[in-house]
């Protein structure tokens, strides 16, 4: 079964293209991560991220995405199979 999140990602003042330039880069590493996004409202950035499992998300989004230059804060949303 794959895992699907969504990762709201807060940056530091006007890193927004830094950051997604860093994880459009780090998409070509991990094939995990779907796509990465600019967006306004409460959060700067969001990507799409798949995985076998949770802990493999979690492992993607601690050890990978929070380490690019510029993020300051992540929250992650998993998606919810309903029905």
């Amino acid at each position: 079964m794959v895992v699907k999140a969504f990762v709201f990602i807060e940056v530091a003042a006007g890193k927004s293209r830094e950051v997604v330039a860093g994880i459009t880069d780090l998409q070509q590493k991990r094939k995990e991560i779907q796509s990465v996004e600019a967006v306004t409202g409460p959060y700067d950035v969001i990507a799409v991220v798949e995985g076998p499992n949770v802990n493999a998300i979690g492992d993607l989004v601690t050890k990978n995405i929070q380490s690019v230059s510029g993020v300051m804060r992540t929250v992650t949303c998993l998606v919810m199979k309903l029905g």
